[in-house]
């Protein structure tokens, strides 16, 4: 079992440098203008072993979200609460952490990330993906069925577009502190719209109510 531990770790590990190399040379020189070839050659790898690990290029920067895909489900599994409540919550303490998925997070090196992923149409185009990859661990940890996937598809939506709102005052000069009161209040609205359509995800109510 050690064995095998080590060998994901190594993958993991080469998943890691792979795409940081991959998005250095993109931020360096334009997603279009890097080759595939280009990013194999920097990372000491071949182009059939990158493509192993990553099967189109812009899964070399996407891959940085991996962790955050399921983060929604993982949030209403392991919760005690209301599912939007749950959500909620976790919104909310990502902003004050300054967590990089909120949008509410000043360092360059993340605004010129978030500037690379919704400046490059190839990359918009294979975010909703990632998007859909996300409803869909959420639609079943809600439960499963029409339902659950309206719901999580309205829930995904919310956190993408309060955090694409605080990204882009941020990147338009606005400071983290003058926005947090802002981004704030959005959450709170937002998710309270959401409770007052889905108040049976909001512990206000049941489903057959």
């Amino acid at each position: 079992m050690a064995e095998i531990g080590l060998r994901e770790r190594k993958k993991q590990r080469m998943y890691e440098v792979v795409s940081e190399i991959a998005i250095g040379l993109f931020l360096e020189k334009g997603f279009d203008a890097v080759s595939v070839a280009e990013v194999a050659a920097a990372a000491e790898i071949s182009k059939p072993t990158l493509f192993r690990y990553f099967p189109s290029k812009e899964d070399l920067v996407l891959y940085r979200f991996a962790d955050h895909e399921d983060e929604a489900a993982r949030v209403v599994r392991g919760s005690d609460e209301a599912p939007l409540r749950a959500l909620r919550r976790r919104f909310l303490e990502g902003l004050a952490q300054g967590d990089p998925v909120t949008g509410l997070n000043g360092h360059p090196g993340v605004l010129a990330f978030h500037s690379l992923l919704y400046g490059t149409p190839a990359l918009v185009a294979r975010l909703y993906g990632y998007l859909e990859r996300s409803e869909a661990a959420l639609a079943e940890a809600l439960g499963g069925g029409l339902d659950a996937r309206l719901a999580a598809g309205q829930i995904i939506a919310v956190q993408r577009i309060l955090a694409e709102e605080n990204w882009r005052r941020i990147a338009d000069g606005e400071r983290v502190e003058e926005v947090r009161a802002d981004a704030e209040a959005a959450a709170r609205r937002a998710f309270g719209l959401l409770e007052a359509g889905l108040p049976y995800l909001g512990g206000t109510e049941s489903v057959t109510e």
